[in-house]
């Protein structure tokens, strides 16, 4: 990751981690920056699959965003799999599947596709994108914008 990149995710983590605590009662202990996420997202393509989807997620994000974990630690992380429900020898084989780091090649392409760079985002009906930590009041905007729009 580019120095200045790094700089930029630390100058961002006190209004991040204070409109998380504002608007959302949320306290942030996030994980070290730099960290290779790339078995994490592959790992989530699995947990879809076997239907532990959401389980696997929450899992993730609670270890990177609150215990400050390395996401990048593969024992780690495939005990935060086990914790979902999956199998771990499982998940560790599924880890090196081409198919499923084809499915994150395209997730990551389709990003790059709607110019973010950057988490969290939110692309709203492929139509609104909803860049960096912002207030509730600003994702219930959009959604609402949304639900006006459609028939």
């Amino acid at each position: 990751m580019p120095e200045e990149y790094k700089k930029r995710i630390e100058a961002s983590r006190p209004r991040f981690n204070a409109v998380a605590l504002q608007q959302y009662g949320l306290v942030i202990n996030s994980g070290p920056s730099g960290q290779n996420s790339r078995p994490a997202l592959v790992g989530a393509k699995y947990a879809e699959e076997a239907g532990r989807g959401e389980q696997y997620h929450a899992r993730v994000l609670r270890a990177m965003w609150h215990d400050a974990a390395r996401i990048d630690d593969l024992v780690m992380l495939s005990g935060l799999a086990v914790e979902a429900g999956l199998n771990q020898d499982e998940f560790m084989q599924a880890l090196e599947r081409v198919d499923l780091d084809e499915l994150v090649t395209a997730d990551v392409d389709q990003a790059r596709d709607y110019g973010l760079n950057g988490v969290p985002a939110i692309v709203i009906n492929n139509r609104y994108l909803i860049s960096g930590a912002q207030p509730y009041e600003v994702i219930k905007e959009a959604v609402d914008k949304v639900r006006a729009s459609q028939p």
